[in-house]
């Protein structure tokens, strides 16, 4: 499985991108996974409904089954942090492509996000996983950079260069332990 992350400050259009590459990769044959980091409580659940219900109840966790899908809701008996390679170890080992968003503090390769407009600074001065720049105004990037700068309005560009470079994608469990 190839993993990658998506980091940026909030309105840089990091959703907009990963939402945007699914299909860009599912049209080249792959399949894609997500894993977005919240930082807030939110619930996929709906009041009233039997699994809400279960929830409610008690119960530390609850599957939800069907032919077309399976959920799983973990309630935590203490808040705390989830690390990415957690979040990851859950996942469908059959997937090509997992495109990570948010967890912008993590050790994966990731791509920033960045817009001059933001007014937001840039992450890729001081963080050595940043691997790629996609933006919108590329003259404007506040230091000169080594890194591929990709056009972030260019969706099918920013999946052909990953596909290009997936061997720097790799993920090896072991090698975060």
């Amino acid at each position: 499985m190839k993993i990658v992350g998506f980091a940026g400050f909030s309105g840089s259009g990091k959703t907009t991108l990963v939402e945007q590459l699914i299909p860009a990769l599912r049209l080249r044959g792959l399949r894609v996974s997500v894993v977005k980091h919240a930082h807030h409580d939110f619930d996929i659940d709906q009041p009233g409904k039997d699994t809400w219900r279960h929830r409610q109840a008690g119960a530390l966790e609850v599957v939800a089954v069907s032919s077309q899908r399976l959920v799983l809701m973990r309630e935590f008996e203490v808040p705390g942090a989830v690390t990415v390679h957690q979040a990851l170890a859950t996942l469908y080992d059959g997937v090509d492509w997992v495109l990570v968003e948010g967890f912008k503090q993590s050790n994966l390769l990731k791509l920033e996000v960045w817009r001059a407009a933001s007014g937001k600074p840039a992450r890729y001065p001081d963080d050595a996983f940043v691997v790629a720049i996609a933006t919108d105004s590329a003259d404007q990037l506040p230091e000169p950079t080594l890194r591929p700068v990709l056009d972030l309005n260019r969706v099918d560009d920013v999946a052909q260069w990953l596909i290009d470079n997936s061997e720097r994608f790799d993920y090896n469990p072991e090698a975060y332990a």
